[in-house]
């Protein structure tokens, strides 16, 4: 488990990190997004060791990540927003240095880095040059060498930074199968949707503090924005009519054919209750439907609330 108690940091006399606090449970994929600027970067190299904070704590497994470094490190895997990716040099003959770097030796060498490939998918450019990599494979491989050390926490800061639908998509596959093997996966990113389908929680983070973390689901629905309904009425169309104008969440209520399409504010329980007093004034349908909210207006609506 990682927990962050208060931290705190400036760079001259800019606050970039004020008294965040965050905790991340063993084996998540955590999203880490906001504005550039935010704070991202910052928090994720005081979490890798890299960055002493000003004040505050990074906990990681009962251990203070400032004090105990070195130890920490071991199980830690850091992947930068921008990385070096030697010239002149083969897929395998990369991996191999830092394998080496990392205290294999012999065979071993050879078959960890296999393993590493294949799990990023590059194992049938083991003998390419790494300087013809497109922006996406270089990603996986950096992901790769940062696995060497079979870390249990993963940071990724931006790994999805300008990579086409198909990269992204091969991302997503392989933070599917990090979590499988039991990792801890930190993913940071300034756009919300490229999160959305590769983390089971998100931190919103804004000036230097976490506004809301959730499930995607829990941050669409986080500011109480009306979803719009549509209902599929079969019979008794005007009783539904009669009932939903009695009802204070219900708002810009349309009727096309047989569908009944309004805007409402209210929680699952309320919806439940919706149906139900529907039901008992014997409205029959067929279906129920929320309209999904649109995910990029819900991350400015969020970040706007702290004066942006």
């Amino acid at each position: 488990m990682l927990e962050i108690n208060h931290l705190y940091k400036k760079f001259k006399k800019k606050s970039v990190l004020d008294d965040l606090n965050l905790l991340i449970e063993d084996n998540e994929i955590f999203g880490f997004v906001g504005p550039n600027g935010a704070g991202k970067t910052t928090t994720m190299r005081i979490i890798a060791g890299l960055l002493v904070p000003d004040d505050g704590e990074v906990i990681w497994n009962g251990k203070n990540v400032t004090l105990n470094a070195d130890e920490v490190r071991r199980n830690i895997g850091y992947m930068p927003d921008f990385f070096g990716a030697y010239p002149n040099i083969k897929t395998c003959e990369y991996m191999e240095y830092f394998a080496s770097l990392c205290g294999f030796v012999g065979n071993d060498v050879n078959k960890r880095c296999d393993e590493l490939l294949e799990l990023v998918n590059l194992i049938d450019k083991k003998d390419a040059m790494v300087d013809t990599f497109s922006r996406g494979m270089k990603q996986r491989l950096c992901m790769a060498r940062s696995l060497i050390h079979d870390p249990q926490l993963l940071i990724l800061d931006e790994p999805a930074s300008g990579l086409d639908p198909r990269a992204r998509f091969e991302m997503k596959e392989i933070m599917k199968t990090l979590c499988q093997m039991g990792k801890t996966v930190i993913i940071s990113s300034h756009i919300l949707p490229e999160l959305a389908q590769m983390t089971t929680t998100i931190g919103v983070i804004e000036r230097g503090k976490i506004i809301i973390k959730g499930t995607m689901d829990e941050l669409l629905n986080s500011n109480k924005r009306a979803a719009r309904i549509n209902i599929n009425v079969v019979s008794g169309m005007d009783n539904a009519v009669s009932v939903l104008r009695k009802m204070d969440k219900v708002d810009c209520m349309s009727i096309m054919d047989n569908i009944c399409s309004f805007e409402y504010i209210g929680d699952d329980n309320d919806k439940a209750y919706l149906i139900k007093t529907l039901v008992d004034n014997d409205v029959l349908i067929s279906s129920f439907v929320q309209e999904k909210n649109d995910i990029e207006q819900v991350f400015i609506e969020l970040t706007n609330k702290e004066g942006i």
